[in-house]
């Protein structure tokens, strides 16, 4: 998203996870801090939770970029920060053969699943996909049954937010694919 032009370039900050499942939550979470922010005119933040189907037929609309906030288990330390680029090729399964259709379970669609069902809704309807797909994942503790994020994935919120905004408004953040870890003492809001 770098030196976009705000009028043109359609950008979609989806939340995604199940606030009911601890640190699952933290994508909804950091959309909802994001969303207090002004933003440019073509950003959408939205917490879809866990309306994979909904996320992926909205996509559909025409977004430039896309930008998934989620919990995202790589065995860093709870609480690290992750910008992961998603490559645009076609998915295939692990033996090296084209992948298979995704499983419509509403409820449990990761985004890699929500990705898979947006190139065969694009393949039916004429649609594109975005020309940019990326992660913004944290660590997580904990994703049992509760409410409420732990205290390292809750402190990243903070930084998380500041990491969505300095890509919305064109800024590189530290190189993708890299861990980012917080800062100590940074409170939680």
């Amino acid at each position: 998203m770098n030196e976009r032009d705000e009028r043109d370039e359609r950008v979609l900050v989806a939340g995604i996870g199940n606030v009911f499942l601890g640190d699952d939550g933290f994508g909804v979470e950091t959309v909802r801090a994001l969303a207090e922010h002004p933003l440019p005119d073509g950003v959408e933040v939205v917490d879809f939770g866990v309306r994979g189907v909904h996320l992926a037929y909205q996509l559909l609309d025409g977004y430039d970029t896309l930008l998934l906030v989620d919990a995202t288990a790589r065995g860093g330390e709870p609480g690290t920060l992750y910008l992961i680029e998603v490559d645009g090729g076609a998915s295939t399964d692990p033996a090296g053969g084209a992948a298979s259709p995704p499983v419509l379970d509403g409820h449990h669609m990761s985004p890699d699943a929500v990705l898979a069902l947006l190139d065969t809704l694009c393949a039916g309807t004429g649609a594109t996909p975005p020309r940019r797909t990326l992660v913004l994942g944290c660590e997580p503790a904990g994703v049992e049954e509760g409410i409420g994020l732990s205290a390292p994935v809750a402190a990243a919120v903070p930084e998380a937010v500041r990491t969505a905004l300095e890509l919305i408004h064109g800024r590189p953040p530290d190189a993708t694919d890299r861990p980012r870890t917080q800062p100590s003492g940074l409170a939680a809001n």
